[in-house]
């Protein structure tokens, strides 16, 4: 699904709407302008070559332009993405990144959806159009990537790790498994992930929590699927990572747009 960079006409930004139901599916694909999808409802999981990323509702997810991902929805999701010209601005983000929507960005994408495709320069749509670019400029990031590793062995034992969460999955238990040292493994995983092995365990605990809290379960259930001793441990984590308890992270309720019936290709 390779969106045109001839079809943006001279414009910096077109915006698309379009709804997903529970566990719809799109295949990897990219396109020649970057993107900005801002799920209303719903959690959207992006998958690049480069890892894994989950966008929560209320939160959006910029991919640079030709980036090769493909799109998994849990839950009913509301996307609405931004198309952008990667050279609209000089200093765009050149990174996958999921992202704080500030209620400034939130309004102005609201806003795009009723300026029409032909507006004039030098008027309010422009404007609104410059606004939305300048801050997608100062995007606040925030830690809801997994990064996988390029070693095989390493990208197993993540895989193996992913498959059973619920283990207490110590470095010790992780080098026995690869029949390395826990010095070796620690000094390699840090280097392939750019981050710590119990600090990437912890994320894809978070990340798995994520789409199980859209979909409907208990705080309890989610604990104890993912191996904490009760709720309250669960949801300190929870807190320290994202800021909010998980009862309160999926309280926004977002105004939603219709969506477009296609995606110009």
């Amino acid at each position: 699904m390779l969106f045109s960079q001839d079809f943006l006409n001279n414009q910096s930004i077109v915006p698309y709407a379009k709804d997903y139901q529970h566990g719809d599916f799109e295949p990897s694909h990219s396109h020649n302008c970057a993107q900005l999808i801002h799920s209303l409802s719903g959690v959207v999981q992006v998958n690049t070559r480069q890892g894994s990323w989950v966008v929560p509702p209320g939160r959006g997810v910029w991919l640079p332009a030709r980036t090769e991902h493909s799109l998994r929805f849990t839950g009913k999701v509301a996307a609405r993405t931004l198309f952008v010209d990667p050279l609209a601005r000089a200093d765009l983000p050149a990174r996958c990144q999921v992202v704080q929507i500030s209620p400034l960005l939130r309004e102005l994408i609201l806003c795009a959806f009723d300026i029409p495709a032909n507006y004039q320069s030098g008027g309010r749509e422009e404007r609104v159009m410059e606004l939305i670019l300048d801050e997608l400029r100062v995007l606040p990031t925030l830690p809801l990537q997994l990064p996988e590793p390029r070693n095989d062995r390493l990208l197993m034992l993540c895989q193996q790790i992913q498959q059973s969460l619920s283990q207490p999955w110590e470095i010790e238990q992780a080098a026995k498994f690869l029949n390395v040292s826990s010095r070796t493994l620690s000094r390699h995983f840090q280097r392939e992930t750019g981050l710590r092995f119990g600090d990437w365990v912890r994320r894809a605990r978070l990340l798995a929590a994520l789409n199980a809290l859209a979909i409907g379960r208990s705080i309890l259930e989610v604990s104890l699927d993912l191996g904490y001793d009760s709720p309250s441990a669960f949801s300190a984590m929870f807190r320290r990572q994202l800021g909010v308890a998980p009862s309160a992270y999926f309280t926004q309720t977002p105004p939603v747009i219709s969506p477009d019936s296609d995606l110009p290709r």
